[in-house]
Order: C-alpha cells, then structure tokens, then sequence
C-alpha cells in the first residue's frame, strides 16, 4: 500500500517526530557535523551506517521530512510495536534477500515523492569498519532515479542492545554526504558492482577515520 497523499502533514507522524526530536536531541545527544543534505521536497533515499537498533530515531531527529524506513522482518513483527511501524509506514525486508514485495513498497513509496530510508550494510555492524553493502539500496536507486543521501553515525550506541541503545543516554555524530545521482552515471545498468562500490566510497569517506587523513 502506497504512502497517503497526508503522510508527511498528518498530525499523528508530526506528534511522533516531535517526540522523537525531544528523546533523540535532549535524552540523547546528537550532533550533526555539517549540512543535513537533504531536498525540501520529492523522492530520495538516506542509506546509514547502522551501529544499534537506535539509528533509524536518531538520524529521523535530525531530517525535517518524514523517513519511510526499511527494516528487518523480525523487528516488524514486534507485537507491542507494531502499531509504531503502521505509524511510520515501516516497510519489512526479509534477510533473504529475495523480498520482493519490500521492493515494491520501496519504490512506490520514492514514486509517490517520499523519504526513503534504508541501512545497505543489512545488519548491525560487529566492529567499527563499514561492512560491505548489499545491492539492494543501489538497484531502488538506479529503478526509482532518487539521489542518494549518504550518513555515516559514530557513538556510544555502539555494541548495545536496541533496549539499551534506548534507555541509556547516548552520544551519537551524523555527518551527511552530497547526494548521489546513480541514475544519471549508470542509467539502466544490470552490473550492480560499480555503483554500491560507488555508494560504499561515499560513506566511508564521511568515516571518522577518512576525516582524519
């Protein structure tokens, strides 16, 4: 089911951002390094690094616009979150890698002018080096057209589990890259390689390490 036409204006997903922003910038802290780059209006996609079960709020509380995030199957079948996930309009992906109604959603959800969130890595990372990305976020990129919106996150969020992540005051940094036009340099290409290395490069060097070089 494609996002409403009032899915950004309803006061319902307003009320939750503004909680959010409260939990994720007074509870939590979180700084942004640079320009949150992303456009006022039309499709686009934010892929992250994912260090914690935290991440989607936490970069959520920095963008203006709502974020439709994809999200592991078993995280969506949470009972007492469930209604949360409906809220947000939270699109489930199978590990499989062969989901392909997620994919639909995706892409109906950037045809219909939305915020797409995705975390290509798809899983949490185990150490602090960026885990190499699955081609799911390249091949909606290169379908859909919508710039991509690069993220790297760094924090204490680190190694916890979601309901630590979430109840223990955190420090976490946001620093956004330019966006990407895939389309535009490979067009309709079948050769997924090229472009996830692409998007790879793009946020590892928005890593602390490559800012220190």
């Amino acid at each position: 089911m494609p996002p409403s036409d009032d899915f950004e204006t309803s006061r319902k997903v307003r009320l939750l951002h503004a909680v959010n922003r409260a939990l994720s910038r007074i509870y939590h802290r979180v700084e942004v390094e640079g320009v949150v780059r992303v456009p006022r209006a039309g499709p686009a996609i934010i892929i992250s690094n994912h260090i914690s079960g935290l991440d989607p709020l936490l970069v959520q509380s920095v963008v203006n616009r709502p974020i439709v995030w994809m999200m592991a199957k078993e995280y969506f079948e949470i009972g007492a979150l469930r209604w949360l996930w409906d809220a947000i309009r939270i699109i489930p992906v199978s590990r499989d890698g062969k989901d392909s109604s997620a994919l639909r959603s995706a892409l109906r959800t950037l045809e219909a002018g939305r915020v797409l969130g995705i975390f290509p890595e798809g899983k949490i990372e185990t150490t602090r080096s960026l885990l190499p990305l699955e081609t799911g976020a390249t091949m909606i990129a290169l379908r859909s057209r919508a710039p991509v919106i690069p993220v790297y996150q760094t924090g204490t969020t680190f190694g916890q589990s979601m309901v630590g992540a979430v109840l223990i005051p955190q420090q976490v940094r946001l620093r956004f890259g330019p966006a990407i036009e895939l389309a535009s340099r490979y067009g309709k290409t079948r050769d997924m390689d090229a472009p996830t290395q692409e998007l790879f490069d793009a946020m590892q060097r928005l890593s602390p390490e490559a800012q220190v070089r």
